[in-house]
């Protein structure tokens, strides 16, 4: 199948080192939009129940070797914790050509550091995902190192859109990336656990807080993805002169809340810089 941006991945091999939540749903993503088949996917784990669910759910090929999937793909996604980064590398080193291009979806891992352990002319991709992509609803940013070309970022695009959206950036852009939907979600999450909190306060049984507060949102962020208008439209729509809504908005513009997530994304994307050394 081709993707949308025109790359077709059907005579492209893939090794996902790293069988985690986040290899899974690129897995589950590429094999339900027929991007590529079961056959071409080979995944490793050091777990063998991670390799047996992969293999027995998605019918593709699970081994424990890293050097024996690198050595078989065209493209090697490195799906494993950051600290695990420089282990992993090492090992399927000598695996790696100049023709093989690596999409590395690890946190704080700079496309130069992989340069460095793998050799300076690897063709390297950094991609930062989010969760939502267990739900086939993710956002990606990615951007190239040093030797990767734009074909190499298209091809990065093709496997990430297969779970959600994503855009190409600078790679000084990627700790803001990770600031606004990498950890995005989060964010969310704790608005929700505010709201249900403040219903129970208000007198409302917690599932039936949970159950309003949940379809709200979710009601608002379709509304907000299929009605193509600007947020601050939709609220002026809801927010009519001295009702109820305009009253709770005028509490968190006072109390500074678009203050207080420009702080909290200024201290996430901090500490993206710190953990990538840049």
């Amino acid at each position: 199948m081709e993707n949308d941006n025109g790359v077709s991945l059907q005579s492209k091999n893939i090794a996902f080192i790293g069988a985690g939540n986040m290899g899974e749903a690129l897995v589950r993503g590429l094999l339900a939009t027929k991007t590529v088949s079961a056959s071409q996917i080979i995944v490793t784990d050091v777990r063998a129940v991670r390799r047996e669910h992969f293999a027995k759910t998605f019918g593709v090929r699970a081994v424990a070797d890293n050097r024996q999937a690198v050595k078989a793909a065209d493209i090697v996604v490195l799906a494993v914790k950051p600290q695990q980064v420089s282990e992993a590398l090492l090992d399927f080193k000598w695996a790696m050509t100049d023709q093989k291009l690596i999409i590395s979806i690890a946190a704080g891992v700079t496309t130069a550091r992989i340069e460095q352990e793998l050799g300076e002319r690897t063709h390297v991709i950094r991609a930062m995902p989010n969760t939502p992509a267990l739900v086939g609803a993710g956002a990606a940013g990615v951007a190239k190192g040093a030797h990767a070309t734009d074909d190499d970022l298209a091809t990065a695009e093709s496997i990430l859109r297969a779970v959600g959206i994503c855009v190409r950036v600078d790679e000084k852009s990627i700790d803001a990336v990770t600031a606004l939907s990498g950890s995005g979600p989060a964010y969310f999450f704790y608005v929700t656990e505010a709201m249900i909190q403040a219903g129970v306060t208000a007198g409302l049984d917690r599932a039936l807080a949970k159950r309003l507060a949940v379809q709200t949102l979710y009601g608002a962020a379709k509304l907000l993805v299929e009605s193509g208008e600007e947020p601050d439209v939709l609220r002026r729509k809801v927010t009519s002169p001295g009702g109820t809504t305009e009253a709770a908005v005028k509490v968190m513009s006072e109390r500074k809340l678009s203050s207080i997530f420009d702080e909290a994304m200024k201290a996430a994307e901090k500490r993206s810089q710190e953990l990538s050394g840049s």
